[in-house]
């Protein structure tokens, strides 16, 4: 049994046993929060159903949404972060809808930012990099996915450096800083191989062979955003570690 669902039967035992009622209040609390938590670990659990698949399952943004709404009840800005995050990030890998997912992003970077959690933090701004990147705004995309990388790299989060590495890659070859390009392949294959993170060996892989393939002057600069938003929906597997 969930710990928080545990707390909440023991303080209703001491409303009914005690009479101790204050309780109760803390007690709805707990079960809001671990309402919110269900929701958000089943809805993560669809998503990777959909990158497995790729089939929409109705269930995943209402979940996220369910999980909101409790985070806003029980006034958990930091909850709030993260379902923000998911519901951004369905609307941009599920959905392909640009708009509501920069939304949503961006109200998780703010929350994030507030709220201290650097790892939320560092997702959003990861994904809004990749939504520059999709537009074609390769500065903007540089500097939001340097900032969720030294953010990884504080967490020691390597996977999710790696991750960023190849993104900041693809940014790097759209500029024609090849020589970048190729160091931060390079770096990104040392950490995926480090971390054991198969799927993004298999990106620095794809990666080196654009390079091959491209001369300076040649890239196109929203290449990467939406190649792997495109990557997302038809490739398999991708566990992200959260929380």
């Amino acid at each position: 049994m969930d710990d928080r669902v545990r707390l909440a039967g023991e303080l209703y035992e001491r409303a009914v046993f005690n009479g101790e009622y204050d309780g109760l209040t803390r007690a709805g609390r707990e079960l809001d929060v671990a309402e919110a938590e269900l929701a958000l670990a089943r809805g993560k659990l669809l998503h990777g159903r959909f990158l497995e698949r790729r089939e929409e399952d109705p269930r995943e943004l209402a979940l996220f949404e369910r999980a909101l709404g409790a985070y806003r009840w029980v006034d958990d800005e930091r909850g709030q972060a993260e379902a923000l995050f998911w519901i951004g990030c369905f609307h941009q890998v599920v959905r392909d809808d640009r708009e509501r997912a920069v939304s949503a992003l961006a109200r998780s970077r703010a929350l994030a930012a507030k709220s201290g959690d650097d790892l939320t933090l560092s997702y959003a701004l990861r994904h809004l990099g990749i939504a520059a990147h999709s537009a074609g705004e390769l500065d903007e995309a540089r500097a939001l996915l340097e900032q969720s990388t030294a953010l990884r790299r504080t967490l020691g989060f390597t996977a999710g450096v790696a991750a960023n590495l190849v993104g900041l890659f693809y940014v790097a070859k759209a500029q024609d800083r090849l020589d970048d390009a190729r160091a931060l392949a390079d770096e990104a294959a040392e950490l995926a191989t480090a971390a054991g993170a198969a799927t993004i060996l298999g990106q620095v892989s794809e990666a080196r062979w654009a390079l091959r393939l491209t001369s300076p002057g040649t890239a196109t600069p929203a290449g990467w955003g939406a190649r792997l938003l495109a990557w997302c929906r038809r490739r398999a597997r991708f566990t992200a570690r959260r929380r």
